[in-house]
């Protein structure tokens, strides 16, 4: 495979127990002004970037050290880059850009509202971030389709709020966004306002949830699904419906990598597909 020489990405490595498939690159230590940290920054190329001159459309996830390799990951890893070679042969392909959490201040950065036990309330620094560091840069250096209707954004659990906010919050960059088991609960739920008090916007949406989400002993399974039931309604009133929005329950679904994993495929053909 002839590997396209970028200014200021190096491939990422392979073997000793990384487990990067395809060809993913890596930006180090980007500064973030807005949130006063660094962190590296990932990017997933398609099969037929390196041969063709086409633009591709842009998926951002949140986690990024858990989504391409083993070696880098907490529990186990989403296997983005291996569900992308394989979507590839049916024809979707996707820039997919990581963006790894910043590890204790995970919950701080994504968490739009703040939460009366655990604070919290720095997503709007790490969108910012996202907007006015990470996504220029990826527009500057990759063949990208950078208008709405081709960028997106996904993540899990504290990912999964922050992406579900950042569709509404900022309606002109995101087209699409995908909502997986979202830990509504922090910020204690005020996600729920915002998004009945937010105009329709639209786009694609993707949210799921498992049965079995409890990791917290103060969030059980139960309430957890019951959370995700009332923004599902929310959406349904809002004007989401089949063709733009898709909603799952995985009745074996737990709250960890593997399960993400197993539905990422899914959706992401709806997100990049034709639904």
């Amino acid at each position: 495979m002839h590997v396209e020489k970028i200014v200021g990405w190096e491939s990422y490595p392979k073997g000793r127990g990384h487990t990067v498939s395809g060809d993913v690159r890596v930006f180090r230590k980007l500064h973030s002004p807005q949130l006063g940290n660094y962190r590296d920054i990932l990017v997933y190329l398609p099969p037929s970037y390196a041969a063709s001159q086409k633009r591709y459309p842009v998926l951002y996830m949140h986690d990024g050290q858990n989504i391409f390799d083993e070696a880098t990951s907490y529990v186990g890893e989403w296997h983005v880059d291996e569900i992308m070679e394989d979507l590839a042969k049916e024809g979707l392909e996707a820039l997919v850009v990581g963006i790894p959490n910043a590890g204790v201040r995970r919950l701080d950065e994504y968490s739009p509202f703040e939460d009366s036990e655990y604070g919290g309330g720095e997503g709007e620094a790490y969108l910012r971030f996202l907007l006015e560091a990470v996504k220029p840069l990826i527009d500057r250096d990759f063949r990208t389709l950078p208008r709405r209707e081709h960028t997106f954004v996904m993540g899990s659990s504290m990912g999964g709020l922050i992406s579900l906010y950042a569709f509404f919050r900022h309606p002109e960059v995101f087209g699409g966004a995908g909502v997986m088991s979202p830990s509504l609960w922090f910020g204690d739920r005020r996600v729920f306002d915002y998004v009945e008090a937010t105009p329709f916007v639209p786009g694609r949406l993707y949210m799921d949830v498992g049965y079995k989400e409890s990791t917290l002993s103060h969030v059980s399974s139960r309430r957890y699904l019951a959370d995700v039931r009332r923004m599902h309604r929310i959406l349904l009133r809002k004007g989401y419906k089949e063709g733009d929005y898709l909603y799952l329950e995985d009745k074996r679904g737990v709250h960890n990598e593997a399960d993400w994993a197993r539905r990422l495929p899914g959706a992401l053909r709806f997100l990049l597909g034709a639904g």
